[in-house]
């Protein structure tokens, strides 16, 4: 069976992985870590993955790409309106899974490295203005 949507829940080390196939029967739902991230990834056929949107998230989108999957990021409030039930990172990215499959689901662009840098630059003069004043 053919995995061809995925449902990623990012977390510091350990990433959990919800899987779907065509017919959307559950094919994995487990956990992974960082290490292990990339190799599974590079074992799959492309297919569409879904995370929330944060600033690692942009990372991985840019290496999953690579890979030849479709990454869509979508912003945590979108998501939340798909969580059944409490906050496990395993319900998470079901929720997520579900969210990416959605026609009308707005999706947040992939950032580029450059410019996560100039955010962040933009962000720490802010900082430095507000503590000045």
């Amino acid at each position: 069976m053919q995995v061809t949507t995925i449902g990623v829940d990012l977390a510091k080390n350990g990433f959990q992985v919800h899987g779907i196939t065509a017919p959307e029967e559950v094919v994995c739902n487990k956990p992974q870590r960082r290490a292990q991230f990339l190799p599974f990834f590079a074992k799959l056929e492309p297919s569409l993955i879904g995370m929330e949107s944060c600033s690692s998230a942009h990372h991985w989108a840019r290496e999953l790409t690579n890979l030849g999957h479709e990454v869509r990021l979508i912003p945590p409030m979108y998501v939340k309106p798909y969580v059944k039930r409490g906050k496990p990172d395993a319900i998470d990215a079901e929720a997520i899974c579900e969210a990416v499959t959605r026609p009308t689901m707005r999706f947040v662009s992939i950032k580029t490295a450059e410019q996560q840098s100039l955010l962040s630059l933009h962000r720490a003069r802010d900082l430095l203005v507000s503590q000045r004043t």
